[in-house]
């Protein structure tokens, strides 16, 4: 497992220990949550530029598709 180094003021990290807050885990949570939360960031810019492109497709060209896709079953 890797280690990362934060400063933090010395008044928060006196009141982190006097409240008792794990500062590793906490920190790695939030570390995972924003991970998370720019993944779906990322997926969601996706999935609105692939609603323009498909915008932009004929409907009688996606039913063609689609049927040649049943055909092929």
């Amino acid at each position: 497992m890797a280690s990362i180094t934060v400063r933090v003021p010395n008044e928060l990290k006196r009141e982190l220990e006097e409240t008792g807050v794990k500062i590793s885990e906490v920190t790695r949570r939030a570390l995972e949550n924003e991970v998370k939360r720019i993944r779906e960031e990322k997926a969601r810019e996706a999935a609105r530029k692939l609603s323009e492109l498909l915008s932009e497709v004929p409907d009688d060209e996606i039913i063609r598709a689609i049927r040649e896709t049943r055909d092929q079953r």
